[in-house]
């Protein structure tokens, strides 16, 4: 699950651990693996992705759309004002 604006209450606890924890849980894809979008890059591929437009800077949410998109394998899901997920789709998110 990538967040837009505040992170995931889990993000915050997780990290809480420490960097090297954190993105060790990520690799080990057992789990739901909650991530801001500013991570994306970092985010390695998942049957479903999960992508919370909560918030955060239209230039962050426009660009984390077509990152998720290639990391879903099966499914993407955008939760979000409907919108501003159309309006940040139609300003080059090329999804």
């Amino acid at each position: 699950m990538l967040t837009t604006g505040d992170p995931h209450p889990w993000t915050t606890h997780e990290l809480s651990f420490g960097e090297a924890p954190y993105w060790a849980q990520q690799a080990t894809g057992d789990d739901v693996f909650f991530a801001h979008a500013a991570s994306v890059e970092k985010v390695t591929a998942r049957p479903v992705v999960i992508v919370a437009v909560n918030g955060g800077d239209d230039e962050t949410a426009a660009k984390v759309l077509p990152s998720a998109l290639a990391r879903a394998g099966a499914l993407l899901v955008v939760c979000g004002d409907p919108q501003r997920v159309t309006t940040l789709l139609g300003a080059g998110a090329g999804v």
